[in-house]
């Protein structure tokens, strides 16, 4: 087995080591999440593996979670099906920097996303690590958003296009969370820039010591949370993979944002992922 760093911050090449032999070995599997932990996201080229092979890899690190508007493959509970198609070309779920499901009290843990289908260009995803964003904000930043928590909302992001009533209950059904601003990860225990795409507002800023008069709210807190959901976006805290059919790549959900990069129509982009149920942020 050989690993191959990408980026300077984020990201590794795994070679030589097949995942459907590493599904049956629990000893590869702590190696592999040793590397995760280190690496943060981890790439394995030529992965021809089966759904089943697929399922028990992960299933290694945790229970797999469903998605509540993303289709499962009927047969694999668990693995979700993320067919883009030009038909679904509208569909913007995906090309923005987030962490998957922070709408969830207990975010997952991380994911293994195989390629099934992809362009012959085009269709790249980027990964952020968010605990090198949080270790180079300026000092008053963190300072400023020590104690701070945030509300996490699916009822904006995948509900925001539904009628209401199917989206209220939605709402209903998952609830916003709130998180931490700065998480700390059960693991490493390295401080991480919790918030992202599905970060709707602050829910503890409205404070004397950060508010005079409703100006201070409205525009100090909004303006706050997007240079923060905007950290993501720096390049020397990315990695940016080129997919081909039958790779895998797994990421710790916990540490990172990903963009699914969505310049690929009209071909096709179809992907099968894992979700790893995790832990409550407290």
């Amino acid at each position: 087995m050989e690993v191959h760093p990408l980026t300077c911050t984020i990201g590794a090449e795994v070679r030589n080591l097949d995942l459907g032999v590493a599904s049956r070995d629990p000893g590869l599997v702590a190696e592999v999440r040793a590397m995760l932990l280190k690496h943060k996201v981890l790439f394995f080229r030529r992965q021809e593996i089966t759904r089943s092979e697929h399922i028990a890899f992960a299933r290694h690190f945790g229970d797999l979670e469903d998605h509540p508007v993303a289709g499962s493959d009927p047969e694999n509970p668990g693995l979700v099906r993320i067919y883009k198609t030009p038909e679904s070309r509208k569909e913007r779920y995906e090309n923005s920097w987030h962490t998957d499901a922070t709408w969830r009290e207990s975010p997952p843990f991380g994911c293994v996303l195989r390629c099934v289908e992809c362009p012959p260009v085009g269709g790249d995803t980027m990964w952020a690590n968010m605990a090198e964003a949080y270790r180079r904000l300026p000092e008053d930043v963190k300072n400023q958003i020590a104690n701070l928590r945030a509300r996490h909302s699916i009822e904006a992001t995948f509900g925001a296009a539904m009628p209401i009533e199917q989206r209220l209950a939605l709402k209903a059904q998952y609830p916003d969370a709130e998180h931490p601003v700065v998480r700390t990860h059960p693991e490493t225990h390295e401080k991480v820039l919790f918030v992202n795409t599905f970060t709707t507002h602050f829910s503890n800023f409205h404070t004397a010591d950060n508010v005079r008069f409703g100006q201070d709210f409205t525009r100090g807190s909004s303006d706050l949370l997007q240079y923060l959901i905007s950290q993501a976006a720096i390049p020397e805290y990315q990695v940016r993979w080129r997919w081909q059919p039958n790779d895998i790549a797994m990421w710790d959900n916990r540490s990172t944002q990903h963009y699914a990069v969505m310049d690929y129509p009209p071909c096709h982009r179809k992907m099968e992922r894992a979700g790893i149920v995790g832990e409550a942020t407290f």
